[in-house]
């Protein structure tokens, strides 16, 4: 069986290469541009997305839909979310889709409702404390892949399954899909903050009034308590709050400095995920102070110093107080 990683980024470079060392399966790596993709076929190595980390000689990288899901069971979607809907629009229903992107539907939906609205019957979501620049390197780290299909959620397990990469599965589709979104945003406030140099104190009480937001936005979404405080949880949230590698934590500070958060022609998916989760809250009722200050800073209707006076200046309460 081969093994399509559709989307030749960064975090699509590191998950082929992730999948070749894991000898499972035949890894095609697509890339939309042709003249991109056969440049990285002769070069091998992603020197836009990903330098320094070698594709495997037995990687095939090729522009070639069609070619790429020849003989799969299901592919890896690794492009933005932004870009997903078109992906998606290309593709059979069958084979499965893994959707490897942490983001929302440009409705706000969640990407896997999305693809099950198209007929995707197979659907599946990767996530978890995953940075491409390390992943690609070989180092140690863990991920969780959840689907409702756990014959999916396995397949993709034992295909990605390697000495350097541990591979969990879930049924927690909601959970683990919602705790990649959601932690992005909360990445770009800790950036803000590192940006305004509020201090470790300041960061260490953001992550843990945030981990309290995901808790009550996921629970009301379906979750399961354990995902919240797991791989796509709290420990995503620690590796994209705090690591120099992170583009949601290094978008935030600069926002805090003036600066274009958009650099490098890097996707940050926070950017665009704050204003629909605060609508979401708006509309249902629910308060999550930490969405609502990261939505309208990167919005322009705060200052980035507002945002830490409008959560400073809220009401007293118990800790235990959602």
């Amino acid at each position: 069986m081969s093994l399509p990683v559709l989307g030749a980024g960064g975090w699509g470079t590191a998950l082929a290469v992730a999948a070749s060392r894991s000898g499972q399966r035949k890894v095609r790596l697509w890339g939309r541009r042709p003249d991109f993709a056969a440049r990285l076929a002769e070069v091998r190595e992603n020197r836009e997305y990903l330098p320094g980390v070698l594709l495997d000689p037995a990687i095939v990288v090729t522009a070639d839909l069609q070619a790429a899901l020849a003989e799969a069971e299901f592919a890896l979607l690794v492009v933005p979310s932004v870009g997903m809907p078109e992906l998606l629009a290309e593709l059979p229903r069958e084979p499965g889709v893994v959707l490897c992107a942490k983001g929302l539907a440009p409705d706000g939906s969640r990407l896997s409702e999305y693809a099950q609205s198209l007929g995707f019957g197979r659907v599946a979501v990767l996530s978890g404390p995953n940075h491409a620049e390390e992943i690609g390197r070989g180092l140690p780290a863990a991920t969780v892949v959840a689907s409702d299909d756990l014959s999916l959620a396995q397949a993709v397990q034992a295909a990605l399954m390697s000495p350097s990469l541990r591979v969990y599965t879930s049924r927690d589709l909601v959970g683990v899909e919602l705790g990649g979104v959601l932690k992005n945003v909360m990445a770009l406030a800790a950036g803000l903050g590192d940006g305004l140099r509020l201090g470790d104190n300041a960061k260490a009480a953001l992550l843990t009034r945030g981990l309290r937001e995901m808790n009550r936005y996921l629970l009301a979404l379906g979750a399961d308590q354990e995902t919240v405080y797991g791989l796509s949880g709290l420990g995503d949230l620690i590796a994209t709050a705090t690591s120099p590698h992170s583009r949601n934590r290094a978008a935030g500070e600069a926002i805090a400095r003036g600066e274009n958060p958009q650099q490098g022609g890097k996707v940050v998916e926070g950017l665009r995920t704050a204003g629909l989760l605060d609508a979401w809250a708006t509309a249902h009722g629910h308060d999550l102070p930490i969405v609502r200050a990261v939505a309208k800073v990167c919005a322009g209707e705060w200052s980035p110093q507002e945002g830490v006076e409008q959560l400073m200046g809220r009401d007293a309460k118990a800790e235990g107080n959602l």
